[in-house]
């Protein structure tokens, strides 16, 4: 894990989060900024930049497993849900430790950016 890493203080335990879900190789937990009434964050627990750099098709399944099971929980998964990887500065990501997020909760608008 990267040391100055903010997800990776989540992931230590070192920064408080509302944690929906854990397992071995992921977590999830609520976003401080919510752009809808549900918006978590699905990351790895260890560090992995971005979605370029997973070399684990078996991370990225859970990962994405997680993503499904967050959004039952949550209640979304029957009405609609939206899962978001922003990858690189172009793409609008922010925080450079790979993170899933899942919105939902109202209606998505398209074209998103």
């Amino acid at each position: 894990m990267a040391d100055n890493c903010i997800f990776c203080k989540i992931a230590r335990g070192e920064i408080p989060a509302t944690v929906v879900a854990d397992a071995p190789t992921c977590m999830a937990f609520r976003d401080l900024n919510p752009e809808a009434p549900v918006h978590v964050l699905v990351i790895p627990k260890a560090h992995v930049p971005s979605l370029n750099e997973v070399a684990s098709p078996a991370l990225f399944a859970d990962l994405m497993q997680m993503a499904r099971e967050v959004a039952k929980q949550e209640g979304i998964a029957a009405s609609g849900y939206r899962v978001v990887w922003n990858t690189n500065a172009d793409g609008g990501q922010t925080v450079f430790h790979l993170h899933a997020h899942v919105l939902g909760g109202r209606q998505m608008a398209w074209p998103p950016g």
